[in-house]
């Protein structure tokens, strides 16, 4: 079961797994304070300084979010001789981060970026930088370096891109191609207009701005208009999958083949979005390096990015945090079926829908459950934060199947659906359609199977959008239901 899967994964997989994080290292400094006046020089507030912290910050962010969830992390970037870079090591040291991938380069300016907070609310930023490309003898020695860590062996490898000279186009192909012939997933998080260089890689994390750049025009934070971008850059790169991070739409995986997978966003008060790329690029590819599915990759790297978010400044993610979530959520999980009535399932998404949460609602027979059942709800459960099941009663599959049907009773179908973990909430309707009600329900997301077009929907106008799911081919009730009736025509049942 699912639930296993993570339990496992948390609490064994994570301490174990050995990551290597590519990219532009920099330092992440805060000055905190307070205003409560304008200077007397000039229109400006004065902010009485109260403290100064230094973070891990870019790709040693990313570093840091993983070395936070217990994995082993090997970090591979350029720095100066300075006292930034200094501080950077000292950084890394304290978050048990390897730095033996750090290529020193005399008189560099090891990038800081230092943000001035009044109240908690970000005044400027300065950034001490100096954009210089690797060389090619700089290239070779993080190459080598590369070999010498899958030799040690190596379960991913995040390429972390800020444009600041690490990952040229050499470079970047070196890392992709060495990964590839040891089978070791490859995540980048890119930067820039041109992304040849990322050819090869398994994941490719855009947020939209990145995706418009990219595609060279805006794009809406649409699904629709999300995925269709994606499919143009397919056509265009070489990545097994676009990962999209959409703010507060959560997250879109699409895949080369087509394949789509949809995660929203946690509800939670925003009050820094600093480094949350870096978060959902650490979990993600943690939960990958761990072998688990994208469906609950994406769960976990939202998760994570839903904590981080709450927090002021550049602050990873820890895996104590991740494990309180889980098992705050896991027990809701396992609540024994109840019948509810439509008024008490309709004021139950209004609570739902008052937190901020997305409710999907999907209807069918679901008579004799079955892998392609599961599979279409688990992909409906990814669009919101809580599935409902309309389950067409014992009479209605009559009309629409035939006498000889249901073949499982509508009480025995409601408590198998509610079994599942997608699964929030079952309602009978003794109606041909769901119509009557959606119109009492009312939630946010109508998801229908097959190839119907939204507007061909029935009941799409009491919710806010329809979406359809394609069902998986080869399996289905009445294939099963003849595969029996031809066994036992055989006699071998």
């Amino acid at each position: 079961m699912t639930e296993n899967y993570i339990d496992a994964f948390l609490n064994t997989v994570l301490p174990g797994l050995r990551i290597a994080v590519i990219g532009d290292m920099m330092v992440d400094r805060y000055v905190f304070g307070r205003v409560e006046r304008i200077s007397p020089e000039a229109p400006v507030p004065v902010n009485k300084v109260e403290r100064v912290a230094s973070v891990l910050g870019g790709a040693a962010n990313v570093a840091a979010n993983l070395a936070n969830l217990d994995c082993h992390v090997m970090a591979a970037g350029l720095v100066g001789d300075d006292d930034n870079a200094g501080l950077l090591r000292k950084l890394l040291h304290t978050s048990a981060i390897d730095d033996s991938g750090l290529i020193v380069r005399h008189d560099h300016a090891t990038t800081t970026k230092m943000r001035v907070l009044g109240s908690r609310q970000q005044m400027v930023r300065l950034d001490f930088e100096e954009v210089a490309p690797l060389t090619t003898e700089e290239e070779d020695v993080l190459a080598a370096w590369l070999h010498t860590q899958i030799q040690h062996g190596l379960d991913g490898i995040i390429l972390s891109d800020y444009k600041k000279g690490v990952l040229t186009e050499r470079a970047a192909e070196l890392v992709i191609a060495a990964a590839h012939d040891a089978g070791i997933p490859v995540l980048v998080d890119p930067k820039g207009s041109d992304w040849t260089k990322y050819n090869g890689a398994d994941f490719v994390t855009p947020n939209m701005k990145e995706l418009a750049d990219c595609l060279g025009q805006p794009v809406p934070n649409e699904g629709a208009a999300v995925v269709e971008a994606a499919k143009t850059l397919h056509q265009q790169y070489d990545f097994d999958h676009l990962m999209v991070t959409r703010s507060e739409k959560g997250i879109t995986v699409i895949g080369k083949d087509g394949k789509i997978w949809n995660n929203p966003a946690t509800a939670q008060e925003v009050f820094d979005v600093s480094g949350a790329g870096d978060t959902v690029a650490a979990a993600f590819l943690a939960a990958i390096a761990g072998h688990l599915s994208i469906r609950t990759s994406l769960q976990i790297a939202n998760a994570a990015a839903g904590i981080v978010v709450a927090k002021v400044g550049t602050y990873p993610i820890h895996r104590s945090e991740l494990l309180k979530l889980w098992k705050e959520w896991h027990p809701s999980r396992w609540a024994p079926y109840k019948a509810l009535t439509w008024e008490e399932t309709a004021q139950k998404i209004r609570q739902w829908q008052q937190k901020g949460e997305t409710v999907v609602f999907t209807n069918g027979c679901f008579d004799i459950l079955h892998r392609g059942h599961v599979l279409y709800l688990q992909q409906a459960a990814m669009l919101g934060q809580h599935l409902v099941v309309g389950l067409n009663s014992d009479d209605s599959v009559r009309r629409l199947k035939g006498e000889t049907r249901p073949l499982v009773h509508e009480e025995d179908r409601a408590v198998l659906l509610s079994a599942l973990g997608c699964v929030d909430e079952v309602v009978i309707f003794t109606e041909d359609t769901p119509a009557e009600l959606l119109q009492v329900l009312r939630p946010d997301i109508l998801v229908k199977g097959g190839d119907y077009k939204p507007e061909e929907v029935i009941g799409r106008e009491y919710v806010k959008r329809v979406e359809i799911i394609s069902f998986e081919d080869g399996y289905s009730t009445t294939g099963l239901v003849q595969k029996i009736a031809n066994l036992a025509k055989k006699g071998k049942i």
